[in-house]
């Protein structure tokens, strides 16, 4: 199976927003690149829009995140180098680049864009300078937890959104610096393997996750993988990947309007008796049930789980899915 193949996300920030901590941020979202797609995809914000050939210089800086696949990055200060998957990019104001996704592979990309007077300090303290402008992370769940939230916070648009996000890139910088310097990022560390099969998972929540092929993909015997991801997470992997689809359900339920039929169709259950099912025994409540103590009609006192503490933010239902659903309900 083709994983990681995710829908993309944008938020611009346009207009006046102010600085918070030092800094403001400007653009977040997420691109995945189809190997052979052109690039940028025609959902990049167009003030951000460029030509690879050409290159481009911006007004601000901006952190890559490539989580999957590899391409090729240049800068005025560093000739053309290879980018792979596990790399986290910085691009400076006023500096000229240009990056690509190697037409074979494509790539997944994160991205958040920001300014202000304190983000040369903490760009130093992570060693980041135009003539280093990459740092090789590895695959790290942390890391995409944080840009997820970003889209989250950035799409949800609410009071002091600014302050959180500021904290948000600081996070990023600070984590990227601790993995770099203590190479946690090491292709054949066992960790790793881990940190990019939960990528995976969260990448790919909408479609199914054979746990099984997973493993062969990361050249381990599923029972090795099955134990080693069980010691790293406290789930095995089959439940860590159930338990990912019933915490974005629960979201799904308390602020979309979406039917219990539609939502377990995002979700690649098998039926909607079989989300229910699910659910239920998960969640101690029907989903409807559940829908009515989170919408306030009744006391919502001990709804929630422990779940959110425990799991990322994950991605919204891809564009794909949802206008497919709609289609349906206008027939």
């Amino acid at each position: 199976m083709n994983y990681n193949n995710l829908e993309n996300s944008v938020k611009y920030f346009a207009g006046e927003h102010g600085v918070h901590f030092g800094l403001s941020v400007d653009t977040v979202g997420f691109q995945s690149v189809k190997p052979g797609e052109h690039y940028p995809p025609i959902t990049h914000p167009s003030g951000y829009f460029f030509n690879p050939a050409k290159g481009r210089t911006l007004q601000e800086y901006q952190l890559l995140y490539i989580t999957k696949g590899g391409g090729t990055f240049a800068s005025s200060h560093r000739p053309d180098q290879p980018l792979e998957k596990g790399s986290l990019v910085c691009l400076f104001p006023d500096e000229w680049h240009t990056y690509r996704p190697n037409d074979k592979t494509g790539w997944n990309e994160y991205y958040i864009g920001f300014n202000g007077t304190a983000a040369p300090t903490y760009l130093d303290e992570a060693a980041l300078t135009p003539e280093n402008p990459i740092l090789k992370v590895g695959f790290n769940a942390e890391l995409v937890r944080l840009f997820q939230e970003a889209i989250e916070v950035g799409k949800a648009d609410k009071n002091a959104a600014q302050e959180r996000l500021s904290g948000i890139v600081v996070h990023i910088l600070g984590l990227s610096c601790y993995l770099t310097h203590n190479s946690l990022f090491e292709d054949d560390n066992i960790s790793q393997k881990i940190e990019r099969a939960k990528i995976i998972m969260i990448e790919n929540l909408y479609k199914e996750v054979d746990v099984e092929e997973l493993a062969d993909k990361l050249n381990l015997s599923y029972s090795w993988f099955r134990k080693l991801f069980k010691e790293h997470t406290g789930y095995a992997p089959a439940k860590y990947y159930q338990e990912l689809k019933i915490k974005k359900a629960e979201d799904l339920l308390a602020h979309t309007s979406f039917s219990v039929k539609e939502i377990a169709y995002m979700l690649n259950y098998k039926s909607a008796e079989h989300f229910f099912s699910i659910f239920k025994k998960k969640a101690g409540y029907t989903p409807l049930e559940y829908r009515t103590h989170m919408r306030g009609t009744e006391s919502a006192d001990n709804t929630r789980t422990d779940r959110d503490d425990q799991l990322p933010p994950l991605p919204e239902p891809p564009k794909e899915i949802i206008d497919e659903l709609l289609i349906d309900r206008r027939r």
